[in-house]
């Protein structure tokens, strides 16, 4: 079970408390992460203050992976990508933290696309999703956040091989 505080209540979510705050109203929300196989969007917390906005993440409680690794993708020329592999056994979290970028999403079966451009907003891939980072912005900023330490023979680089081992899961 893991509890955080959240700057707005959560469809689907009943165990929220909420709590007024000198910046305003936030909920004290407890929930189960699932053992996800599907990547998907995570609401970071936000706290909201004139002074400027605050967001945070504490690993295995925003995330569903304890994080190993920390890693950052930047200054990337326009219409290049980034990416284009899968890993194995690896969880990753990418957040956009500065500017907007697309993530194409492949998890043996179906593709999707993902627009991030929000700093309280992070995708999850479980192992075994295939991605690729386009249409990143001027001054765009992706921060990584990984479950592994680098392990080069965790990557998948060749596509077809990643069907094929995506097919056996």
């Amino acid at each position: 079970m893991r509890v955080f505080l959240h700057s707005r209540s959560l469809h689907g979510i009943s165990a929220q408390i909420p709590i007024l705050l000198p910046t305003g109203i936030y909920y004290i929300v407890a929930m189960d992460f699932p053992v996800d196989k599907e990547a998907r969007i995570i609401d970071l917390p936000k706290f909201l203050d004139s002074r400027g906005n605050l967001s945070f993440v504490e690993s295995s409680n925003q995330i569903p992976f304890a994080m190993k690794r920390c890693y950052w993708i930047y200054d990337v020329p326009g219409g290049e990508l980034r990416g284009s592999h899968a890993f194995k056994k690896q969880h990753e979290m990418i957040i956009a933290l500065s500017g907007s970028f697309d993530v194409l999403v492949h998890d043996g079966k179906r593709k999707q696309r993902f627009s991030l451009s929000r700093s309280y907003y992070g995708l999850y891939l479980p192992p075994m999703h295939w991605r690729t980072l386009d249409n990143f912005s001027t001054n765009s900023l992706a921060l990584v956040l990984s479950s592994e330490r680098y392990d080069e023979e965790d990557y998948l680089w060749d596509f077809d091989l990643f069907l094929r081992e995506a097919a056996c899961r």
